[in-house]
């Protein structure tokens, strides 16, 4: 009870901020925005200038993000040939403009649309706030789809290409239960993984980003699989996600968007504190959130704080680390200096020698 106020003060100057922030873009005249294109290369090509449009992406940061696209057959907004998205990007705008729903604009976190994660309960305030969050499935753009086909380490490449990193487990159920913990308390440091994640959803507190009880129709799970689709496979399986942001309810007391259906999200899980994103892209695989069809098909809990089994794990950084047509991924940022750990070579996320580490892992693709 006496965190009430501080979580009510919270919420207050999280809706204040997005009140005063700008209106959305709309697309450009020219632009039919609810015309899909019929090829892959128009997809992404379509991608690209809304992300260097919307996101103020340096050249240097588009060249970097090309690369990892060209690099992969099939990383995109999902198979155009199959995929039949059930709102098109008009219809996400007006409900958006309905609910009164603007992007952050958190100086803080010194990037548009990232919110900053820290725990009211103790008196934490965004100012304090040692990390932010992308409000989106990536690219983190108001009514575009998300990016899926992205295997694990391509997403850590792209969060890296754009000056952010790929997430811990703790930083995503933090976002989506309105409370980021510290590692130390969220984590069974060196403890087998399969046991530890038992160990947690036993114990975890079960909550979903927009209140106490779960609601799916509040989020975007209402899609379908396509006929025929055997779970996975480009040439078998559309992509039939909704544009990000499309359910103004489906949102975390932080201002966090989709963490319940549309896209599975890629999050980093460290067993040991040197696998911590911050210092370095050296966890486990950990699948979060559920997917646009997860109405009809809830195979999993997705609970803020449950933590999947090793389903298709490998280090985050491994070459054949997952990706299939309804899991995505969106980005953490570090707002706060953080020291590396003795003989690390991890660079910060948002420096050059930042950009420098993508760069070369791109070149090793």
């Amino acid at each position: 009870r006496a965190a009430a106020p501080l979580i009510a003060g919270a919420l207050q100057e999280r809706a204040l901020a997005a009140s005063a922030a700008p209106p959305e873009r709309a697309a450009p005249a020219g632009d039919d925005e609810d015309v899909e294109p019929g090829t892959l290369e128009e997809q992404r090509l379509r991608l690209f200038a809304r992300m260097r449009r919307e996101l103020a992406l340096s050249d240097e940061a588009m060249q970097l993000v090309e690369a990892i696209f060209a690099a992969s057959p099939v990383l995109g907004q999902g198979n155009p040939a199959l995929s039949r998205h059930p709102m098109s990007r008009s219809e996400c705008r007006r409900a958006r403009e309905l609910a009164g729903v603007a992007p952050a604009r958190e100086p803080a976190c010194g990037a548009p649309g990232m919110v900053p994660l820290f725990d009211p309960t103790r008196g934490q305030t965004a100012e304090s706030a040692p990390v932010c969050i992308d409000q989106l499935e990536f690219p983190n753009i108001p009514c575009e789809y998300p990016v899926v086909h992205v295997r694990a380490r391509e997403a850590a490449l792209l969060c890296r290409a754009v000056g952010k990193r790929i997430c811990d487990a703790h930083e995503w159920e933090g976002a989506c239960a309105g409370a980021l913990r510290e590692p130390d308390v969220e984590y069974e440091w060196e403890r087998p993984r399969d046991e530890a994640s038992w160990h947690h959803n036993l114990l975890r507190e079960k909550v979903w980003s927009y209140g106490p009880e779960k609601n799916h129709a509040l989020c975007g799970t209402g899609s379908a699989r396509t006929p025929g689709c055997p779970g996975g496979g480009w040439d078998r399986c559309g992509s039939n996600t909704y544009p990000a942001g499309a359910f103004p309810a489906c949102r975390s007391r932080l201002g966090v968007f989709d963490l319940h259906g549309n896209v599975a999200e890629h999050m980093s899980l460290p067993i040991l504190p040197d696998e911590l994103a911050r210092r370095g892209d050296r966890g486990f695989t950990e699948m979060k959130g559920s997917w646009f069809a997860f109405s009809s098909m809830e195979v999993h809990a997705d609970d803020c704080r449950w933590r999947a089994p090793d389903w298709h794990g490998t280090r985050i950084m491994s070459k054949g680390s997952h990706a299939n047509y309804h899991l995505g991924f969106r980005c953490c940022k570090d707002v706060a200096p953080t020291a590396a750990p003795s003989g690390s070579t991890a660079a910060a996320p948002g420096t050059a020698e930042g950009e420098g580490a993508a760069v070369a892992a791109v070149k090793k693709r």
